[in-house]
C-alpha cells in the first residue's frame, strides 16, 4: 500500500478563546500542542510506518528536537535541516508528504525557530518553508489557532517539567518493578531511562536483577560497574538479584514444557532456523516426541557433544505473524564457566524464557521494557500462561535514541575489542561513564532524562539538546582560565608598563564570586595566538583580556610564510574596552611558569545519523574522530584535579581527564555545549 500522506484536513480543529484541541476524526482522541498532534496523527495511521515510508517515519521521531526554545541548542538542528534542503524542494520526496507538514507545523509553533527563519540566513530552509506555507494556507490556519490558545497551558508545562505518570494500571495496592541488565557491558544512555523512570515516578520497589544467563559475554566486571553508575544517579534499588539464582527452578520449568507437549529439542542449524522462523516454515524436529526431547535435554544438561548440537524450543507457532511467536529458543547449551555459578550448569535458559518466568517469580506487578520488545510481548505472555504463572502487566516505553550513535551492546562491545575505542569509558561512548568522561554532570543527565518522561514516541534527539541542559550546570561553576595554542605563537612586547613582572588577585569566575580567586601575571613579554595577530592591522586598538587596551605599533612578518613573528603593543589602559572589536587572550612569559597541556576534541563515531538494517558498520564507521592541540595554560592551571570541569577562556569548557605534572602535560576533554561550532 502507499503510504497516505496526512495533513491537516486529517484533523478538526475544536474550540474557542479558553480552549482549542485537535480530535482524529475516526475516534475522537485528542490531544494538543503541535508536535504531539503530528505524532498522535503519525502513530494513528501504522501503515505510514511501513517500508516505503522508513524514511518518513525517521523525520517524525525527530519532531521533539524542533520544540526546544534555546536557540544555542536549536540551531545546529535548523543548520542540519538547511544543509539537507540544499538540493532538496521537499524533505523526503519528490512532492509534499508528511515530514514537510509536521516539521514545517512544529517550526511554526516555536518563536525561536520561527525567528530565525524570517532571519533569512537560512537560505534553504527559509526557501522551503515559505513554499510548504504558500501549498497548506488551511494548514497555517490550523497551526496558528492551536499553538495561540495553548502557549500559556504549555509554559506552564515547561516550568513544572514533563509528567513522568505512566498511566499503569492496578497500582492501588503497591508497584514492584525491575531493571534487567545483562552484565554484558558498561551501562549507557538507553539504560539509565529505564532505571529512573519508575525510580522516579513511584514510590514502590524496584528490582535490580541481573539478567545473568549468558557466560560468553558476561563478567563481574560489568555487574559491579551497573551498580557503581546507578547508585552515582541516585537510583538505590530495594533488592539486587540474578537470574542464575533461579536456575534450577528455571530448569524444572523447561522440563514442565517439554513433558506436556509445548516445547521440544532441535538441532537444526542456525542459519537454517532463521530462514525457516523467517519464512514460517515448521522444523523437522518439531513433531518429535516428549520422551526424545527429554532425551535430548538431558545430553544438552551433560554438555556432551552430543548435547551441544542441541537446544529447546517453545511450540507456539510456526508461521505466526508475529515472528516473535515462531517457537522461539528457550534454553541452549554453552560450556563456557559463568562468572557466579562457575561450571555448576551448561544449559542456559534465553532471557525471552527466563524475564517473564523470574518476573513473576519475584513478585513483580508492572515490567516495563523498552520499546523494542513489544512484539515479544505476546511471547511474554504466552510463557506465563503455558506455566500456570502469576500474570505481570506489561508497559513499554520509548528507549532515547541519539544521532550517530550505537547504543547496540554488541556493537559497542565490538568498537572495544577491536581497538576503535579506548574502552568503556570512552569520552566518545554514550555509557554513563564514557559521557561523564566527556564533561557530562549527573544532575544534567537526569534532568534531560526526566523531562523526556516516558513517551511511548520512539525519538531521535541531537547530542546538542543534552549538551546544552549540562552547559547550565556547569556554567556557573567552572573557573576560568586562559591556554595559548603552542604552535606558531606569537610573541609581543608590550611597552609603556611595568618592566617589572608582577601578579595581580582576580576572580576565577566573574558572575561567581564563590569559585575563587587567581593570580594573573603581568610583564612587557607576553604570547598570542597566531589566528588572533594575523587579523590586527598597525594602529588598530585591541583588548587583552583581564589586562587592558593596547594600541598595535608594529607588527613583524616572515615574509615566506606570511605568519607573524612579533609584535609590539602599546598599553592604553584609558581606552574604552566596550569600543573594540577585537577581544584576545594572551600570557605572560614571565612572572608564572607556563603549564604544557593537551587540548581535546572529539567527533561522533558514525558518519550516519542512524542506521538501517543493512548498515555494515565498517563502512558507516567514522575513523578520524579525535584532535589534539598543544597549547600554554596559566599557572593557575596546576592545581586543577582530575574530573575538575573549567573553561578557557574563547576555547570553551574542558574536564580534566589528566591533571598537569612535573614534565608530564594535563589532558582536558572538550565539554560541548550544544553550540554549533
Amino acid at each position: 500500500m502507499r503510504p497516505v500522506h496526512i495533513t491537516f484536513e486529517d484533523a478538526v480543529v475544536l474550540g474557542d478563546d479558553e480552549q482549542s484541541v485537535i480530535c482524529l476524526k475516526s475516534d475522537g482522541k485528542s490531544v494538543t500542542g503541535t508536535v504531539p498532534i503530528i505524532q498522535n496523527l503519525y502513530a494513528h495511521f501504522p501503515f505510514l510506518a511501513g517500508k516505503e515510508s522508513q524514511t518518513e517515519s525517521l523525520w517524525i521521531t525527530q519532531l521533539v528536537n524542533f520544540e526546544d526554545l534555546d536557540f544555542k541548542a536549536l540551531d545546529p538542528i535548523l543548520q542540519r535541516l538547511n544543509s539537507h534542503l540544499l538540493l532538496r524542494s521537499f524533505i523526503t520526496d519528490y512532492s509534499l508528504s508528511t515530514p514537510d507538514i509536521a516539521i514545517w507545523g512544529a517550526i511554526r509553533g516555536n518563536r525561536v525557530a520561527a525567528a530565525a527563519i524570517k532571519k533569512g540566513n537560512l537560505i534553504n530552509l527559509t526557501r522551503w518553508y515559505t513554499f510548504v506555507e504558500e501549498l497548506c494556507p488551511r494548514a497555517t490556519v490550523a497551526v496558528d489557532s492551536l499553538n495561540a490558545t495553548s502557549r500559556e497551558r504549555k509554559i506552564a508545562k515547561v516550568k513544572e517539567g514533563a509528567s513522568y505518570d505512566i498511566a499503569l494500571r492496578n497500582t492501588d495496592n503497591g508497584v514492584v518493578t525491575r531493571f534487567p541488565p545483562e552484565p554484558s557491558g558498561y551501562l549507557h544512555i538507553g539504560h539509565a531511562k529505564a532505571a529512573l523512570l519508575v525510580y522516579e515516578k513511584y514510590n514502590g520497589t524496584l528490582l535490580l536483577r541481573f539478567d545473568d544467563t549468558n557466560p560468553s559475554n558476561e563478567k563481574e566486571e560489568f555487574q559491579d560497574a551497573i551498580m557503581e553508575d546507578l547508585e552515582l544517579m541516585g537510583i538505590q534499588p530495594d533488592r539486587v538479584s540474578y537470574t542464575s539464582d533461579y536456575f534450577d527452578q528455571l530448569h524444572n520449568y523447561c522440563l514442565q514444557l517439554i513433558q506436556s507437549g509445548m516445547a521440544y529439542a532441535d538441532d537444526t542449524d542456525k542459519e537454517t532456523m532463521q530462514h525457516q522462523r523467517r519464512e514460517g516454515i515448521p522444523s523437522q524436529r518439531r513433531e518429535i516426541s516428549p520422551q526424545n526431547s527429554l532425551a535430548h535435554f538431558r545430553e544438552m544438561k551433560k554438555g556432551t557433544p552430543e548435547g551441544l548440537r542441541w537446544c529447546i524450543r517453545a511450540k507456539i507457532s510456526f508461521d505466526n505473524k508475529n515472528k516473535a511467536m515462531r517457537d522461539p529458543v528457550i534454553y541452549r547449551c554453552n560450556p563456557s564457566t559463568h562468572h557466579r555459578t562457575g561450571d555448576a550448569w551448561v544449559i542456559y535458559p534465553t532471557y525471552d524464557f527466563a524475564c517473564p518466568v523470574v518476573d513473576s517469580m519475584e513478585g513483580v506487578t508492572h515490567a516495563l521494557r523498552t520499546a523494542e520488545y513489544r512484539d515479544r510481548n505476546p511471547q511474554y505472555q504466552w510463557m506465563l500462561d503455558a506455566l500456570s504463572l502469576r500474570t505481570v502487566q506489561v508497559w513499554d516505553f520509548a528507549r532515547m535514541n541519539f544521532i550517530r550513535t550505537l547504543l547496540s551492546k554488541r556493537k559497542l562491545t565490538k568498537l572495544v575489542e577491536s581497538g576503535v575505542v579506548w574502552g568503556w569509558d570512552d569520552p566518545r561512548f554514550p555509557t554513563i561513564r564514557g559521557i561523564r568522561r566527556r564533561g557530562m554532570t549527573i544532575p544534567a543527565l537526569r534532568e534531560f532524562i526526566l523531562r523526556q518522561g516516558p513517551s511511548k514516541n520512539v525519538t531521535l534527539f541531537d547530542w546538542a539538546l543534552i549538551w546544552a541542559t549540562n552547559k547550565k550546570y556547569i556554567d556557573p561553576v567552572a573557573p576560568r582560565y586562559t591556554a595559548i595554542e603552542a604552535g606558531d605563537v606569537i610573541e609581543a612586547t608590550v611597552i609603556g608598563g611595568s618592566t617589572v613582572p608582577y601578579t595581580e588577585k582576580r576572580q576565577k569566575h566573574a558572575k561567581n564570586l564563590a569559585v575563587g580567586e587567581k593570580d594573573v601575571a603581568f610583564s612587557s613579554s607576553i604570547i598570542l595566538e597566531q589566528v588572533d595577530g594575523i587579523s590586527f592591522k598597525e594602529n588598530e586598538e585591541i583588548t587583552l583580556m583581564n589586562w587592558g587596551n593596547m594600541i598595535v605599533r608594529k607588527i613583524a612578518t616572515d615574509a615566506s610564510s606570511g605568519k607573524i613573528t612579533h609584535l609590539d603593543l602599546e598599553l592604553h589602559m584609558d581606552g574604552d574596552v566596550k569600543r573594540t572589536e577585537k577581544k584576545v587572550t594572551w600570557l605572560s612569559t614571565k612572572g608564572q611558569t607556563l603549564v604544557p597541556v593537551e587540548l581535546v576534541d572529539f567527533d561522533y563515531l558514525l558518519h550516519k545519523d542512524s542506521l538501517v538494517e543493512e548498515d555494515v558498520l565498517e563502512g558507516v564507521l567514522n575513523f578520524n574522530t579525535e584532535f589534539r592541540v598543544s597549547a600554554l595554560a596559566d599557572s593557575n592551571v596546576v592545581d586543577v584535579s582530575v574530573g575538575d570541569i573549567i573553561q578557557f577562556d574563547r576555547k570553551g569548557f574542558y574536564r580534566v581527564d589528566r591533571a598537569p605534572s612535573e614534565n608530564v602535560p594535563g589532558i582536558f576533554f572538550n565539554v560541548p555545549t550544544g553550540k554549533q561550532k
